[in-house]
């Protein structure tokens, strides 16, 4: 009888045990079949976030082809904001920046593969006027020239290959910003990233669209004050003559062969949020006569 009694007890406790097995197996699979779930849910709403985005870059490169492109400047229609356009489930924004309002660090190199002096002083007038170490320019110029000789003040690859992990100059041009990343601090990087551009070709400066930084730097001995005098002209300048005319200008030194009021190249950026899925975009547009080219597109 006690016997029969104990194996009760031990059948009792083995099927609870099994019961808490099945439970817990249970609760595992459903915990993981949500986190599936929501895995997928997120995924999907991260691709239906960038296909947004490429949706607001095809209406910015209408907009840019219906621009006119003799004179550019920040009135015009592609330079506006776009707002947080409600959308199902979330949001999008985007913005336009004229690439040719900041300093093009492949302009450094003439086509011909040789220096440019004159755009390296504007260089270094931008990188005083941001009070970092002029340096800096000749350090540039050395990751883009084909040689491996060394400015006075600059770093080749026997710098680069001390580093870890090692690297070497990259004896091109300039694919991206972000490169500057190799060569300098992370302080340095975040103050000069704004005001430069890294474009396939040589570039003029559009003067409608620039910062009060860089036309310090294209304008020796320009001031604060002219500059903002300049900015504060109500109406675009319709061509680099009635610039260089400016009062605010008179008796300075102006090389007018780097200035423009058109652009071709912009930079299009899309935040777009749907649930919890999130797509941000940077593209670069090259606009010609009759076309919108996308020459460079990457997604964050």
């Amino acid at each position: 009888m006690i016997l029969y009694k104990y194996q009760r007890g031990v059948a009792l406790i083995t099927a609870m045990l099994i019961v808490a097995l099945a439970t817990i197996m249970a609760v595992a699979m459903t915990t993981r079949q949500q986190l599936d779930i929501h895995r997928t849910a997120n995924f999907i709403n991260g691709e239906q976030a960038y296909m947004y985005a490429l949706g607001g870059e095809s209406w910015i490169k209408r907009i840019l082809l219906r621009d006119s492109k003799k004179v550019d400047s920040l009135q015009d229609a592609w330079a506006t904001t776009i707002p947080a356009l409600p959308i199902p489930g979330g949001y999008i924004t985007g913005q336009v920046t004229d690439l040719q309002g900041r300093f093009n660090l492949n302009n450094l190199l003439q086509d011909d593969g040789q220096l440019s002096p004159k755009d390296i002083i504007i260089l270094e007038r931008l990188l005083a006027i941001l009070e970092l170490p002029i340096s800096l320019a000749q350090i540039i110029v050395d990751w883009i020239d084909k040689n491996e000789e060394p400015q006075p003040n600059g770093a080749e690859d026997n710098v680069y290959l001390m580093k870890n992990p090692a690297y070497r100059t990259a004896n091109r041009l300039f694919t991206s910003p972000s490169e500057i990343r190799l060569l300098v601090e992370i302080e340095e990087y975040y103050k000069i990233l704004p005001y430069i551009s890294t474009l396939p070709t040589r570039t003029a400066i559009n003067v409608n669209t620039t910062s009060d930084k860089i036309l310090m730097a294209l304008v020796e001995n320009l001031t604060a004050s002219d500059v903002n005098i300049l900015l504060a002209e109500p109406e675009p300048f319709p061509n680099i003559q009635s610039f260089v005319a400016h009062p605010a200008l008179a008796g300075l030194k102006i090389h007018d062969e780097n200035l423009s009021v058109a652009s071709s190249y912009f930079l299009f950026t899309a935040d777009v949020k749907i649930d919890r899925g999130r797509a941000k975009l940077n593209s670069v547009l090259h606009r010609t006569t009759d076309k919108i080219e996308v020459i460079m597109r990457s997604k964050i």
